[in-house]
C-alpha cells in the first residue's frame, strides 16, 4: 500500500475537485477546495507566528468548521497537534501542558478562565477562537509537506484507570487509521458517514480523515444524542454509524420510535458491542454490526470482523499480525485459552514509536516481541479473535481472576440497566470484593437485590458482586467509556449481598 500523506492528499483533492463535498456540519457544507485553502492559510499564519515543524500546539475546541480546518492546517504545516478535551481542567490539563511544552494553546471562547487557572499554561501564548466558521485564507503555505513517519499528533489516552499517556501518532498512522476504517466499514463510493465523536479523540480523528482515502463524505454532529440519534440519521441520509463503549446497548434501551427503521444506514462499525446485544441490534434497527479491535498506539484499528461471527473482533488488518501470549510467555495457538494481545507489523511505522517523554511506559509496551497491549484475547478454532477486556481491569476474588468486561456484559443485559461498571474493593478477608455500579434505564427504579438475584443465575459464585450502587450517570471519556478511577470507593447507600453479610458474621464468630 502506498502511503502518500494526508496533507498531500488534501491539497491534491482541493485542486482537482474543489467543489466536491467533504462534510456537512450542521447547516454548513464544506468542500474540499474550501478546506484545502483554509488549511494552507492556517499553516502559513502559524508559520509567520514562529511555529515550525515539530512544535506542539494544544487545541481545546469542540467540533466545528473552525476546529476541523485548524486540524488540517496543523497537519499541512507539520506542526504537532495535541488534542485536548475542552472540559479538561486542573491537574489533568496541567499534565498535558507540562508533558508537551506547547508553543501555543488554541481554545474556544469561554475557556480562557480554565486555562488561566492552570499554572502550567503561564507564559504560553493563547489564541481564542470565537468564530466557529471557516477562517479566511490569508496566503498559501509553500513549505515542504511532512513525511509519513513525521510526528502528527500526541494523543493522550482516555485515562479510565489512571493518568493519561501521550501516544505519539505519525502522519502514516493517521492514514492507516483511515484506511482501516474503510475496510472495517466496507465503504463504497457515495457513502455518508455519521460522525458524532469529538475530533480530539482517536475515534473522531480517524473518521475525520476518511474522505481523503475514499470517495465518501461526512455528516458531523456536535455530540452523541441517544434520543435524537435515528432521526438525525434519517434526515441526513447517512449510511454508516460508529459505535464505541456502550453505544449499542444504550440505543437498544431507548423507547421505540418512528425513525429507527426509516433510514439508509446499513453498517454500524466499531468496538464494544456485547455479544448479547449483537443480533437484537441488527434485527431491531436493520443495521449490520461490524466489530473491530484496536488502540491509538497501533494506528487505531488492529482487527476487523467481516465474517459475521458474533462476539468476535475478527482478524488482523493486512499490515498487522497478532500473537496471544500467556503468563509464562508461551504463544497460544487456536483454541488454547486466553493471553495478552501482542501486535506485530510488517509495515514499519504502523505502531507508535512510544509515549511522549515517558520512556518507562514506552519500554513496558514496546518490546522485541511486538507491542504489548495489556488486553486479553483468545482465538477460536478458526483463528477469529475474541476480546476479553483489559488485563488491569480485573479483580482477584476468592482465588479467581474476575474480568470486569464479563460481569458488566451480564449486568447490561438486565432490562432496567442502561450501563454498568465493575471495580474491586478491599475485602475484609482475602483479596478483593466486587463492587458493581449501575446506571438505571430512564423511567426505572431497580431494586439492587432483584438485580443481584437475576445476575446470580448467570454468573459463577466468584463473579457475583458483593456490593451494588446505583448511579444517576457515570463520569465518561469523550468516547463514552466510563472513567472508573473517578467512581466513589464507598458510595453512600450501596447495597450489600445478604450471603456475604452472613458469611462475614459466621467467619467473625469462628475466630
Amino acid at each position: 500500500m502506498q502511503i502518500r500523506g494526508l496533507a498531500t492528499r488534501l491539497q491534491e483533492l482541493g485542486g482537482a475537485s474543489p467543489e466536491r463535498l467533504f462534510a456537512q456540519i450542521g447547516d454548513n457544507p464544506l468542500t474540499f477546495g474550501e478546506l484545502a485553502g483554509a488549511a494552507s492559510g492556517i499553516a502559513e499564519r502559524l508559520h509567520r507566528q514562529g511555529l515550525r515543524k515539530g512544535d506542539r500546539v494544544v487545541v481545546m475546541m469542540a467540533n466545528s468548521v473552525a476546529s476541523l480546518a485548524l486540524i488540517y492546517g496543523l497537519l499541512r504545516g507539520g506542526i504537532v497537534w495535541v488534542p485536548v478535551n475542552p472540559a479538561l481542567v486542573g491537574e489533568p490539563l496541567a499534565h498535558v501542558i507540562r508533558t508537551t511544552e506547547p508553543g501555543l494553546i488554541i481554545c474556544d471562547a469561554g475557556l480562557e478562565a480554565s486555562i488561566a487557572d492552570c499554572g502550567e499554561a503561564t507564559n504560553i501564548p493563547l489564541e481564542v477562537i470565537s468564530d466557529r466558521g471557516l477562517p479566511s485564507a490569508v496566503a498559501e503555505f509553500d513549505g515542504a509537506f511532512p513525511q509519513p513517519r513525521d510526528l502528527a499528533a500526541i494523543m493522550f489516552t482516555s485515562g479510565t484507570t489512571g493518568p493519561a499517556k501521550g501516544v505519539m501518532v505519525s502522519h502514516m498512522m493517521l492514514e492507516l487509521a483511515a484506511e482501516a476504517v474503510s475496510l472495517c466499514a466496507d465503504l463504497v463510493p457515495g457513502d455518508n458517514l455519521f460522525m458524532w465523536e469529538p475530533f480530539y479523540h482517536i475515534g473522531g480523528a480517524q473518521v475525520l480523515l476518511v474522505p481523503l482515502v475514499r470517495d465518501v463524505r461526512l455528516t458531523i454532529a456536535d455530540r452523541f444524542s441517544a434520543s435524537k440519534f435515528w432521526r438525525q440519521l434519517a434526515e441526513t441520509g447517512c449510511t454508516h454509524i460508529h459505535h464505541l463503549g456502550g453505544i449499542v446497548q444504550i440505543l437498544l434501551k431507548q423507547p421505540e420510535n418512528e425513525w429507527e427503521r426509516d433510514h439508509k444506514v446499513r453498517i454500524a462499525w466499531g468496538g464494544g458491542c456485547a455479544p448479547e446485544a449483537w443480533r437484537p441490534f441488527e434485527e431491531r434497527f436493520g443495521v449490520q454490526i461490524r466489530e473491530c479491535y484496536g488502540m491509538t498506539e497501533c494506528s487505531s484499528l488492529t482487527t476487523w470482523n467481516n465474517e459475521w461471527v458474533v462476539g468476535s473482533v475478527g482478524r488482523p488488518m493486512p499490515w498487522f499480525e497478532i500473537d496471544l501470549v500467556d503468563e509464562a510467555g508461551r504463544v497460544l495457538g487456536f483454541g488454547e485459552g486466553r493471553g495478552e494481545i501482542v501486535v506485530r507489523t510488517s509495515l514499519p511505522g504502523a505502531v507508535t514509536e512510544g509515549y511522549y517523554r515517558n520512556p518507562e511506559a514506552t519500554k513496558k509496551a514496546i518490546r522485541p516481541s511486538g507491542f504489548h497491549t495489556g488486553d486479553l484475547g483468545s482465538w477460536n478454532d478458526d483463528g477469529m479473535l475474541f476480546f476479553h477486556g483489559r488485563m488491569t481491569d480485573s479483580v482477584r476474588c476468592k482465588g479467581e481472576n474476575v474480568s470486569a468486561f464479563e460481569v458488566e456484559s451480564v449486568a447490561g443485559r438486565h432490562p432496567d440497566v442502561l450501563d454498568a461498571a465493575m471495580v474491586g474493593v478491599p475485602a475484609e478477608i482475602g483479596e478483593h470484593d466486587i463492587q458493581l455500579f449501575i446506571q438505571p434505564r430512564a423511567g426505572t427504579n431497580p431494586d439492587p437485590a432483584m438485580i443481584w438475584a437475576w445476575m446470580a443465575e448467570r454468573l459463577a459464585p466468584h463473579q457475583r458482586p458483593r456490593y451494588i450502587a446505583l448511579m444517576a450517570d457515570f463520569p465518561r471519556t469523550p468516547s463514552q467509556r466510563i472513567q472508573k478511577h473517578l467512581l466513589p470507593k464507598e458510595p453512600a447507600g450501596r447495597w450489600e449481598a445478604p450471603s456475604n453479610r452472613k458469611s462475614t458474621v459466621n467467619e467473625e464468630a469462628a475466630q
